[in-house]
C-alpha cells in the first residue's frame, strides 16, 4: 500500500478542474516567449497509448496498416484488416520505478459482417492503485482508496469505394478519484466524473507499384473525444475531455516476396482550449485575461477557436503540434522490428522519447512487446516493457490456403 499524502490526492483530482485561476501565477502581459503553458484535460488516461506495436512506433496509428488496436488509432481501419474478427489484450505498467500498483489494461476486439462493413469495440481500465488518505498530520488515518478510470466504446465502420472508409464511435468515460472525499475550506463533496464522447475518422489508402513490387500509400484522420465536459465536484467547474484531432500517412514498400518496409508519421493536436496570459487590473483589483481567449467555452466553441486561440499566437500553436514517427520491418509477415521518435515542444510538455519493438506472429497468434527510451525528462514508462497479445480469425469460407 502506498501512503499518499491527502494533498497529493486533491491535486491530481483538481488540477486539471483550476487551470482558469491557476494561469494567474503566470507573468503578465507580453511574457509569451518561451514560458511553460501545458494544455490540461480532465481523464488523460484516454490518451494514453494502449498497445505495444503502436507503442513501439513512436505511439504513431492514423494510417498505420490496421490492426485490432486501430480503435484507439483511427477505427475507420477495420474494414481493411486481413482477418474476419479478432481480439487483443495489453497491458502496460505505469510509473514502475516508483509504484508498482498502477497500470493500464485494455481489451478490444472488431468483427466484419461482409466486405462493406465492420464493429468493433474496446474497453480500457486504468487503475491508480491503492492510497492512504491522510489529514493535517501523517497520524490522522482518513482511510484508503483505490483511484479507477475506465472507459467503454463500440465503433461503426464502413467502406465506400475500394479505398475509402468512414467509422463513429461512441464511448463511455467513469473516473472515480477520489472516492467521494470532501475537499477544500468549504468541504465540498467530490464525485465519480462521467461523461459521453464520440470519435469521427476516416481512412484513405491507394495500392500501386514500384519497380513491379506491390507498394502502399495511406492516410487517416481521427477525431477522438469529443463530447461533453466532466466535473467531479460540487464547485460547478466543468473540466475539457482531452479532445485530439490525429492525422497522418503511412507507405509501406514490399522489397521481395518476404521482405516489407512501412513508415507513418502523425501529427497530434488538442482540440481544447490554451490556458491564456492573465493580468492584475489595480482598478478593479482582479486579474484579467491580458492575452488569449476566455478558456471558459462550449466543447463546439473550443473545437474549432483552438486553432487560433494561444495567446502567443500563431507560432504558440505550431508548439502544440506533437510530431511522431516510426517504421515496421516485416519478415514474411511473421517477425517484426519496430523503432519510432515522439516529440513535444518544452513549453507543452517536453516529452521527447524514442520507442523500440518486436513482434511475432504464428497463425492467427501475435504477440508483440514495446520498450521506451526518454530523451529531456523522465517518464511513466521508463525502464517498463509492455505487450500485446492478439488473435485475429478468419471465418470458414474466407480462410486462406
Amino acid at each position: 500500500m502506498q501512503k499518499i499524502g491527502f494533498s497529493i490526492v486533491i491535486l491530481i483530482l483538481f488540477c486539471n478542474l483550476f487551470t482558469l485561476k491557476a494561469q494567474t501565477n503566470q507573468d503578465i502581459l507580453g511574457q509569451t516567449g518561451d514560458r511553460l503553458n501545458t494544455i490540461t484535460t480532465a481523464v488523460p488516461f484516454l490518451l494514453i497509448a494502449p498497445d505495444a506495436r503502436s507503442g513501439a512506433m513512436g505511439e504513431i496509428g492514423a494510417a498505420t496498416p490496421p490492426d485490432i488496436n486501430s480503435m484507439h488509432w483511427n477505427p475507420a481501419k477495420y474494414i481493411f484488416m486481413d482477418g474476419d474478427y479478432g481480439v487483443t489484450i495489453s497491458y502496460t505498467p505505469w510509473m514502475r520505478k516508483l509504484i508498482n500498483d498502477i497500470n493500464l489494461a485494455y481489451v478490444s476486439g472488431y468483427y466484419k459482417f461482409d466486405k462493406n462493413q465492420a464493429i468493433a469495440g474496446s474497453l480500457r481500465y486504468f487503475t491508480l492503485g491503492e492510497i492512504q488518505f491522510v489529514g493535517m498530520t501523517p497520524d490522522e488515518n482518513l482511510g484508503t482508496f483505490s483511484p479507477t478510470e475506465f472507459s467503454i466504446d463500440v465503433a461503426y465502420n464502413r467502406i465506400f469505394g475500394d479505398n475509402f472508409s468512414f467509422a463513429i464511435a461512441l464511448r463511455y468515460i467513469y473516473s472515480n478519484l477520489s472516492g467521494g472525499a470532501t475537499v477544500g475550506t468549504g468541504h465540498a463533496e467530490t464525485k465519480p466524473g462521467q461523461s459521453v464522447a464520440g470519435d469521427v475518422a476516416i481512412f484513405y489508402k491507394h495500392d500501386f507499384k514500384i519497380n513491379k513490387r506491390d507498394s502502399r500509400i495511406a492516410f487517416g484522420m481521427d477525431i477522438s473525444n469529443l463530447g461533453a465536459r466532466i466535473t467531479y465536484s460540487e464547485l460547478g467547474y466543468r473540466a475539457f475531455l482531452p479532445t485530439n484531432l490525429r492525422i497522418g500517412p503511412s507507405f509501406t514498400y514490399n522489397i521481395d516476396d518476404f521482405n516489407a518496409i512501412t513508415v507513418a508519421f502523425d501529427l497530434n493536436k488538442l482540440l481544447v482550449p490554451t490556458p491564456p496570459l492573465y493580468a492584475f487590473d489595480s482598478i478593479t483589483e482582479e486579474y484579467v485575461i491580458a492575452e488569449g481567449m476566455d478558456p471558459d467555452r462550449s466543447v463546439v466553441n473550443a473545437l474549432f477557436t483552438s486553432f487560433w486561440d494561444a495567446p502567443g499566437g500563431f507560432k504558440e500553436e505550431l508548439r502544440e503540434v506533437i510530431f511522431s514517427g516510426g517504421i515496421e520491418y516485416d519478415y514474411s509477415k511473421q517477425f517484426f522490428i519496430r523503432a519510432g521518435y515522439f516529440n513535444e515542444h518544452k513549453t507543452k510538455g517536453n516529452r521527447k522519447f524514442a520507442t523500440f519493438g518486436v513482434g511475432v506472429r504464428y497463425n492467427i497468434f501475435d504477440l508483440s512487446f514495446s520498450y521506451l527510451v526518454p530523451f529531456e525528462q523522465h517518464h511513466p514508462l521508463e525502464n517498463v516493457l509492455r505487450f500485446t497479445m492478439t488473435f485475429d480469425f478468419f471465418k470458414p469460407q474466407n480462410k486462406p490456403k
